[in-house]
């Protein structure tokens, strides 16, 4: 596998220090002296326009003077001197520079020639790090590119921050606790390399682990999204945000004042797969957690201790921190009794008395572990006359290697358990001081599961009796809108959107008069409801612009009359376009709930669900989730809120259509990933009983939407795209499916490699191997459909899904080309598979915006070199490895 294109910055050969000096206090003398110190092993070149001598070695004054290769160029001088030096840079063929200056934010000039120098850089191909950084450190390779003097140790996680400052605490804190790092990359302003390049480079990371991530905002969030959930399919990643309460989102409706830009930043991280934390201590405590691979399927805890005080406390801990106390089965309450003094708690927590010895301590463990309604046990030992902390220490460091459940170990006191807090710190298992701190994490590690759950989510292509909306009437509908300068929907319309999607709706029809107002109830039916229609007033109740259950023409009339008039007096500027008319849903067993859409700057589309009606922000019971939605993420964002606690049987309610929400949620996450247009949306309230669910009230809001050519640019995660699935013939008229590759392919593809022959894998992997490893595995079936596809075709088996073959492509850094891969089964060689394969793969590349397609084919596969020749690929021999052919296609100008 070829070097990652940032090897050059991250691990260079050769780096250059423009500005290194001898000055004390100044940033070239720090970073200068930071890579002496570090004992980098690469070659080292001091470039001062003023001295020939910096730090004992010969210094030039420019960087095109440098003998050899140059990959790295640290820049400490002045913002003014940028354009040039860059250009040095770029003349002398240097591939990436590092800033380790501070500019100023807020200075025009320096703004411009940051411009300038971005624009020379991007000519001739260097990245650029920062400005405003620390710098950048790889302590596990001896090199520090940074300003920061003290001592970092070389260890498994990597260290991300936009902030300088928050890095160096950071950095003291960990260093305290005898925490190491394999990079720490401070980002700084991150105006060409970002999050989502360096995510990337650190998935590839053998010393990396785990990575710690400090975040304050997001330039690019599709292409920090897509990097967040390709890291954390393969490694622990642990967030701290800053600036949570900034830039809160906001809107015409109720569903987006009820969300914050934290709200959906937790949203967004919950969906990648991530932890969210709020302190450094919590972070790195979590890191390491999850680096040592402690997991959990459950937020089920169970508490063993020997002083009920502690155990109690711990209890109240987990309630606060939203942990469950497992409920222990019958099996397990009748071991603890028959093994246990009488007197025990015969509960959870489970007090197993103050004099517990260390076989009592480990029997009650056990059988809690044993538990299927125990998901962890925290263990909380009190030295107390008669017992034994290091004895029982050792007996529970067995338990925690025999067990797949993790032991939350908190030996209280100090200098009487030390002994046994040394013993778990050399066995690594999870201990601490005080029970709170491990209620805490395992609060986290179950987060994490879930977290990771969602991860794993790609929703596919909705089946089943699922009817196709009609996205043309929608889109009509807003484009109507539109034209006419109009950001708002009326009711009606927002109702026939809607309807479009197939969410049933209360019908509404508008009335202009109170003769026609009446000739619509009548073939309604009463009573009705009338209901102002302004696409001025989104809140119809605020000023008196709605009247129920309205049971006759005389009454309709007066009822007409009175809501026109208390309109035009709380709104004289509203534009009336008269009045609608619905009829009167009354339902006695019905909740009322809202599903609502917002839009985030920089994540697009979001979707709230909660407790509906006219007292909404007052009850403020709303849950989020990004689109696009499955059934498993419409159950989790149900679940999150007290509403959904009740849409079961309660008390002497029938439990509502659950189903039948589900799809209206299914419904509108196809809505916002088809329509980019939708900004904001309320259906408030959608009445949910055991008959179904009806939308009472909705309201849309619109934006032309970008028209970059790319589809679903709106948003974060790029949907499953259906449109791509094809049902096809062979030359032997075997019928076939081609579609894009999904998570729950793995161990189709794992047995489609199985039987390669070794020929074929070693033509396709360029080695010998037998299988997918678990990383490659995933790799190849956890997919961002934005800048990677993989192209199945299969065929239906009487054993099942059957895999023929698989193409793929990887988009380039520049977004405009991308490296490609093909594998055909054996038996199905030769059959025209590759060809109608490769064929699908280019319109995919296409609809995303690539120009160029290339690959590496080994020289002696002729039959793999004849197929892209029919594919119109030009080839050539790899300048390095001439037992390599590169080829490649232009698939557009």
């Amino acid at each position: 596998m070829k070097p990652h294109y940032l090897t050059p910055l991250f691990s260079p050969r050769s780096v250059a220090v423009v500005g290194a000096s001898d000055t004390p206090g100044s940033i070239g003398q720090a970073v200068f002296a930071s890579l002496l110190a570090g004992n980098f092993q690469g070659q080292l070149h001091p470039v001062n326009l003023n001295h020939k001598v910096v730090g004992g070695m010969r210094a030039v004054p420019s960087v095109r003077l440098i003998e050899g290769e140059v990959e790295l160029a640290v820049v400490t001088t002045a913002v003014r001197t940028l354009p040039a030096i860059l250009r040095d840079c770029g003349k002398k063929g240097v591939k990436a520079v590092l800033l380790a200056k501070e500019f100023a934010d807020s200075e025009q000039l320096e703004r411009e020639i940051l411009k300038e120098s971005l624009s020379i850089a991007r000519h001739f191909g260097i990245r650029v790090l920062g400005p405003n950084v620390l710098g950048l450190m790889r302590p596990v390779a001896g090199f520090n590119a940074s300003n920061y003097s003290s001592k970092v140790r070389p260890g498994n996680l990597a260290l991300v921050s936009q902030s300088s400052a928050l890095c160096t605490a950071m950095l003291d804190w960990a260093d305290s606790k005898g925490i190491g790092f394999s990079s720490v990359i401070s980002v700084g302003e991150g105006l060409d390399v970002d999050f989502g390049e360096i995510l990337d480079y650190l998935v590839a990371d053998t010393f990396t682990q785990g990575i710690l991530l400090h975040v304050h905002h997001i330039h690019d969030a599709r292409r920090f999204m897509s990097a967040l959930r390709a890291a954390a399919r393969t490694k622990p990643v642990v967030v701290i945000k800053s600036g949570r309460y900034e830039d809160d989102v906001t809107g015409l409706t109720h569903s987006s004042n009820l969300v914050q830009s934290a709200d959906v930043f937790d949203a967004v991280l919950s969906r990648a797969g991530v932890l969210r934390v709020g302190s450094i201590s919590q972070l790195f405590t979590a890191a390491k957690v999850l680096a040592a691979s402690f997991r959990v399927q459950g937020r089920r805890l169970a508490i063993v201790t020997n002083g009920i005080g502690p155990g109690v406390l711990a209890a109240d801990s987990a309630y606060l921190n939203g942990v469950e106390l497992a409920k222990l089965s019958e099996p397990t309450l009748a071991l603890l009794d028959d093994v246990l003094p009488r007197n025990w708690s015969h509960g959870n927590p489970v007090d197993i008395i103050g004099d517990a010895s260390p076989v009592r301590f480990r029997t009650a463990v056990k059988a809690c572990l044993d538990d299927a309604n125990v998901d962890g046990v925290l263990v909380i030992f009190t030295p107390q006359a008669g017992t034994d902390h290091l004895t029982t220490a050792q007996l529970m460091v067995g338990l925690q290697r025999e067990s797949t459940k993790p032991i939350l170990l908190s030996w209280l006191g100090d200098a009487k358990v030390s002994e046994s807090r040394e013993l778990f710190s050399k066995a690594k298992c999870a201990h601490f001081r005080a029970p709170e701190y491990a209620v805490e994490v395992f609060r986290n590690l179950a987060a994490y599961h879930h977290n990771q759950r969602l991860l794993m989510q790609t929703p596919g292509p909705l089946e089943g009796t699922w009817v196709s909306p009609d996205v043309a009437r929608a889109r009509s509908l807003i484009n109507a809108a539109l034209a006419e300068g109009r950001m708002i929907l009326s009711e009606r319309e927002s109702k026939e959107v809607l309807s479009a999607f197939n969410i049933p709706v209360n019908r509404t029809r508008l009335a202009r008069d109170p003769d026609e107002a009446v000739r619509l109830a009548e073939e309604t039916g009463y009573p009705v409801v009338l209901k102002i229609d302004s696409p001025d007033i989104i809140y119809k109740s605020d000023v008196g612009g709605v009247e129920l259950n309205i049971g006759s023409a005389a009454a309709l009339r007066q009822v007409f009359a009175d809501i026109v008039e208390r309109c035009r007096q709380a709104r004289p500027d509203a534009t009336i376009a008269g009045v609608s008319v619905q009829p009167m849903r009354s339902r006695r067993f019905a909740r009322e709930v809202m599903v609502g859409v917002t839009h985030d700057n920089a994540f697009g589309p979001v979707i709230t669900f909660g407790a509906g009606g006219i007292a909404v922000e007052v009850m403020n019971d709303r849950a989020l989730a990004l689109p696009p939605l499955n059934h498993y993420l419409v159950e989790s964002l149900i679940g999150k809120t007290r509403i959904g606690q009740i849409l079961g049987p309660f008390k002497n309610l029938p439990a509502a259509d659950i189903d039948q929400l589900k799809e209206v949620l299914l419904r509108v996450s196809e809505m916002v990933c088809e329509l980019p247009e939708i900004r904001e949306m309320d259906i408030n309230p959608l009445l949910a009983d055991e008959q179904g669910v009806v939308a009472l009230d909705a309201r849309i809001i619109v934006q032309a939407a970008r028209t970059d050519g790319k589809p679903y640019r709106h948003m974060a995660i790029m949907p499953y795209p259906s449109h791509m699935v094809v049902c096809s013939r062979l030359k032997d008229q075997t019928q076939v499916t081609i579609r894009p590759v999904r998570p729950e392919d793995a161990q189709m593809q794992q047995e489609f490699v199985r039987n390669l022959s070794e020929e074929s894998r070693y033509n396709r992997y360029m080695s010998s191997i037998k299988q997918l490893s678990q990383s490659m595995l995933v790799r190849f079936t956890q997919l961002d459909y934005d800048r990677e596809m993989a192209l199945a075709m299969t065929r239906e088996t009487p054993q099942g899904e059957e895999q023929l073959a698989v193409a793929r492509y990887v988009t380039d850094p520049d977004n405009e080309s991308c490296e490609f891969a093909l594998e055909v089964a054996d038996q199905w060689q030769g059959k025209g598979i590759g060809f109608i394969l490769m064929s699908a793969l280019f319109d995919a590349a296409r609809d995303q915006g690539l120009k160029v397609m290339r690959g590496e084919v080994l020289s002696g596969n002729k039959g793999m070199l004849k197929l892209m020749h029919k594919l119109g690929f030009a080839s050539e021999y790899h300048l390095e490895d001439r037992a390599l052919m590169l080829v490649t296609k232009v698939l557009q100008a």
